[in-house]
């Protein structure tokens, strides 16, 4: 590929990007000064090459996905960011009450918000983490909420009514005994442990030790379940992408969302900012994965944004590069 057909792919492929509608080679010929016949048949060897596609309703050309990829390993440069996405990102950053998982999870749903993709969050699972501390909070009536956190930061709250005979003191000390004999414990072994060690202790000094063996079995079950530690933002955005207007084809895609196991796919252990378009993504052929790992104060995980094929490759690397930039800062 010559240097003319290299700016003339950049220009197919932006323009697509930006519009979502075939090129033509009238339409570059304007931009680019030459005559349609020469667009044309750079365009054919463009063609030839892989690169561009004829689209099915248009007599215009489309990128192909040898096109994108050729795209962003060759001629895409990261944007930078607007004044106004940097002030949302930093008002983040700034904030020092949020913890690394929650500011992680924020500045997703911020990139979700003003590029109109998906953006995925993917903590490490509940075989990662360790628990730190399970505390109980009363609240009105018999109602009560345990508290289970984990070394790795992750908090899971569930709520429960105290059943009949039970008394708030006996729920605490239990927290107690547990704090004291399991912390440390893989969040995965601590019903196991709950059994044979807590529950005949506690069988010996509290009446209704089963009701009160529920509520902490129930709450580590619960966190076992749930852990996965996956926040999605803008799981329908792909409603307002044209490409995605057959209404099948958008089932099909959501579904893929609650698919854990595809999910799980997505994460990432390669450094810096990896493009995966197609086929590549492991998630489905029809869209792109942009994604990226972190490790900050020994908290892991990834995180991604899944679009379209004709997707703002270089907004949402920018923007990528800066929430790493500025993870790294925040210890």
């Amino acid at each position: 590929m010559d240097e003319r057909q290299r700016v003339l792919l950049k220009e197919i492929v932006e323009s697509y990007i930006k519009d979502a509608k075939p090129i033509g080679s009238k339409k570059i010929s304007k931009k680019f000064k030459l005559s349609s016949a020469t667009i044309r048949n750079e365009m054919a060897v463009l063609e030839n090459l892989g690169y561009i596609e004829k689209n099915h309703v248009s007599s215009g050309r489309i990128p192909s996905e040898k096109g994108y990829k050729y795209y962003v390993e060759n001629l895409m440069k990261p944007k930078e960011l607007t004044g106004e996405d940097m002030l949302k990102l930093q008002t983040i950053f700034h904030n020092q009450e949020l913890q690394i998982n929650d500011t992680i999870t924020k500045c997703m749903e911020i990139i979700s918000e003003i590029t109109n993709y998906t953006s995925v969050v993917l903590g490490k699972s509940s075989k990662d983490n360790a628990l730190q501390q399970v505390s109980i909070i009363p609240l009105e009536g018999n109602n009560i909420v345990a508290l289970v956190c984990t070394n790795k930061g992750i908090v899971l709250n569930k709520q429960f009514v105290m059943p009949p005979n039970t008394f708030i003191e006996e729920v605490v000390k239990t927290s107690e005994i547990i704090n004291k004999m399991l912390i440390g414990t893989p969040i995965d072994d601590v019903s196991q442990r709950l059994e044979f060690e807590i529950k005949p202790i506690i069988a010996k000094k509290i009446a209704q030790y089963e009701a009160v063996y529920n509520i902490f079995y129930d709450a580590f079950n619960d966190f076992t379940k749930n852990s996965t530690n996956v926040h999605f933002s803008g799981k329908t955005n792909i409603l307002k992408q044209p490409e995605y207007n057959n209404v099948e084809e958008v089932k099909r895609i959501i579904n893929k969302f609650e698919d854990e196991s595809l999910i799980r796919k997505i994460e990432s252990k390669d450094e810096g900012i990896n493009i995966y378009i197609g086929e590549d993504s492991e998630f489905d052929p029809n869209v792109t994965v942009i994604k990226s790992s972190y490790n900050i104060n020994g908290e892991e995980g990834t995180i991604a944004i899944v679009g379209p094929k004709r997707m703002e490759y270089d907004r949402v690397v920018g923007l990528l590069s800066y929430i790493n930039e500025h993870l790294g800062e925040k210890k």
